[in-house]
């Protein structure tokens, strides 16, 4: 890391390349540059914030802490091997250092929220000054001050804020003596830091239960055994492949988004952030998509990770068998179905509104989530787990219902609201029988023979269709559905999948690099230039297609490309503008997770072209790496591409 002179604020505002995120397996924080906290639903993620500065830096709420000096420098890192970040700050003066963490306990997640700032003077003397100053835009209750028998606590709702410390000098304004404060509705202080110097700001938070009253030593000692218990973890990630700086990052981002009370992934840690610089696209993604636990679900095994992917499978095995055992998009957090979407007060990062809680996809026909369960759960087998009686049941009905429901329109990945026959959407439901063929033939799935059959026929109607209704001689490509002349990036997911690995992948890749592509960053579909960013995610797509086809040396040269996209710690947005600018939310869980996932592919397949791979054990997307060896079209080695390597 270097030294730099971090951006000024516009309007309270910077650029969301600015942040670092930390977390606890209940809630993330993003931290800027300039050491605000400008964003931390408290204690769980799924938590109307008042601290959402992020959104409406006026209103919103913020946690402040930053040198005096108008004229400082930062340097901040991760200490390695966890999601515990320091920022130093350099001023004329001196330098000091500070460690955030969302803390842990000595028996692992603590029932409650901690977010502890340690400062650490290192050389001379830096003035420094904070402020907690909570916000409710989201939510509809005023901020109360109310002061206890331990000194002043702060109220929104069900919500309780607490703040201890030691050393750090915080000013209370009067007491009235009738239980309110006659003072600002925040809190605040400021300290001189030295050599050796030690000061410890401490926040608690609690959501409709007594809340806990901090001490400081014990707090300061949370510290270094949070970044212990960090460090244990990354000792079982497993992982001797290339890029291994930023996979071990995204990994650890990922950890981040995993909701610890119930085994539930997170999308992303916030919502509202816009997808473009005029607004309309600004939704909640603090929610469990199936598609991403899924991804994410691959890329912990492929790790020889086993609690965090049992407890997300039996969670959303667990959430669907619970809401009428019908395939659904995403959930809560808690298992429970979604709620409406509702406009929040804030006013939008940098003005770019309206901002929305809750997301508009709830309730569609998404048909690629069949493969989404299907595929991981094969896989999830695969890897020597057993599926029990009602999950047998379940994932049968599932591989049923992508054979009776493939014919029809559906909004397809991307959430759309004009339904339509999508090309990626029929790949899918191919995938999800696939997948449940496999699952039968190892004897984890135990359907009827009538049902087999079906599922055979159906998978191989699926290969006609596309043949004959997604494929344009004229583009050269597979096109976004029947008759259009719109691109889909989102066709790429099925080269790791075995759908084709052949001649027509091949051609779609250089067709939508030609059309959608701007550098190494790829748009989702045509015409979408012109309302968003890039999305983040179809980049490494892009990547782990071109291995999958045989084009090693193209794949391994746009990877490279792609791991200097995140931002100075390794972090990570939905989307990227073509100025570089970070769009959506963030850290997004699909944009870790597809450069997770793209590694892992680039490396089997480059381990195998060099016979360092001979059993070919490696995972693809779609379940153990048997019979992903053509593509649907029949090619196996169209134009010098190999299209019989298996991938994770």
């Amino acid at each position: 890391m270097a030294w730099t002179k971090p951006a000024p604020r516009e309007d309270g505002y910077v650029a969301l390349r600015s942040y670092g995120a930390i977390g606890d397996g209940r809630t993330v924080a993003l931290i800027a540059e300039d050491g605000q906290i400008d964003w931390l639903p408290m204690p769980d993620l799924y938590t109307e914030p008042v601290f959402a500065g992020l959104l409406d830096a006026g209103k919103g709420g913020r946690f402040e802490l930053r040198p005096v000096a108008d004229d400082f420098e930062v340097d901040r890192a991760y200490i390695e091997g966890t999601n515990v970040l320091t920022t130093r700050f350099r001023t004329e003066t001196g330098t000091v250092e500070i460690t955030d963490a969302l803390v842990t306990g000595v028996a692992g997640r603590l029932p409650w929220s901690e977010l502890v700032r340690r400062i650490e003077g290192i050389e001379g003397s830096v003035d420094l000054a904070w402020a907690v100053v909570p916000g409710n835009t989201f939510g509809t209750n005023p901020i109360q001050r109310i002061d206890t028998v331990h000194g002043p606590l702060l109220r929104a709702g069900d919500i309780n804020l607490i703040l201890i410390g030691s050393d750090h000098g915080r000013t209370d304004p009067t007491e009235s003596g009738d239980g309110e404060a006659d003072g600002p509705l925040d809190f605040r202080g400021a300290f001189t830091t030295s050599p050796g110097s030690r000061h410890i700001l401490c926040l608690c938070g609690t959501d409709d239960e007594p809340i806990h009253l901090p001490n400081a030593p014990i707090v300061d000692e949370g510290v270094d055994r949070t970044i212990d218990n960090w460090r244990t973890w990354s000792k079982a990630f497993n992982w001797d492949g290339p890029w291994s700086e930023a996979v071990q990052r995204s990994t650890l981002a990922l950890k981040l988004l995993l909701f610890s009370p119930t085994g539930a992934i997170a999308a992303a840690a916030t919502s509202g952030l816009p997808e473009n610089f005029t607004g309309g696209k600004n939704w909640d993604y603090r929610f469990a998509w199936v598609r991403d636990l899924a991804y994410t679900v691959q890329a912990l095994l492929n790790f020889g990770l086993r609690e965090e992917p049992h407890a997300a499978v039996s969670w959303i095995l667990k959430s669907l068998k619970e809401n009428g055992r019908e395939m659904h998009i995403f959930f809560e957090l808690d298992g429970s179905l979604p709620g409406d979407v509702v406009p929040t007060g804030s006013e939008g990062w940098r003005g770019i509104g309206p901002v929305y809680s809750g997301n508009p996809a709830s309730g569609q026909l998404q048909l690629g989530v069949y493969a989404d369960i299907l595929a991981i759960m094969s896989q999830y087998a695969s890897g020597g787990n057993i599926i029990d009686a009602s999950t047998d049941s379940l994932l049968c009905s599932f591989a049923d219902d992508a054979c009776q429901r493939w014919q029809e329109k559906d909004a397809g990945m991307w959430e759309l609201e004009e339904q339509q026959h999508y090309v990626s959407s029929k790949m899918g439901c191919w995938q999800a029988i696939d997948a449940a063929l496999h699952l039968a033939e190892i004897g984890q799935l135990h359907p009827d023979p009538d049902d087999l059959e079906h599922w055979t026929k159906n998978k191989q109607l699926i290969e006609e269709w596309v043949d004959e209704n997604g494929w344009s001689d004229e583009l050269g490509a597979y096109v976004m559905y029947p008759g259009s002349d719109k691109l889909d990036a989102s066709v790429l997911l099925h080269a790791p999948t075995g759908f084709d690995r052949g001649e027509r992948m091949s051609r779609t890749i250089d067709a939508i690099r030609a059309s959608l592509a701007r550098g190494p960053l790829v748009y989702r579909y045509t015409g979408m230039d012109e309302e968003e960013g890039t999305f983040v995610a179809c980049a490494f797509w892009m990547a782990a297609a071109l291995a999958c086809v045989g084009r090693l040396d193209e794949a391994h040269a746009l990877m490279d490309e792609l791991v200097e996209q995140p931002n100075d710690v390794g972090i990570m947005a939905e989307m990227i503008a073509e100025n570089g600018e970070f769009l959506g939310n963030l850290p997004q869980g699909l944009s870790h997770l597809a450069l997770v996932n793209a590694a892992i592919t680039i490396d089997a397949l480059e381990k195998k072209a060099r016979g360092e791979d001979p059993e070919d054990n490696a995972d693809d997307f779609g379940r153990d790496g048997s019979g992903a060896d053509s593509g649907s079209d029949g090619s196996t080695d169209d134009a010098g591409t190999d299209s019989s390597g298996d991938a994770a």
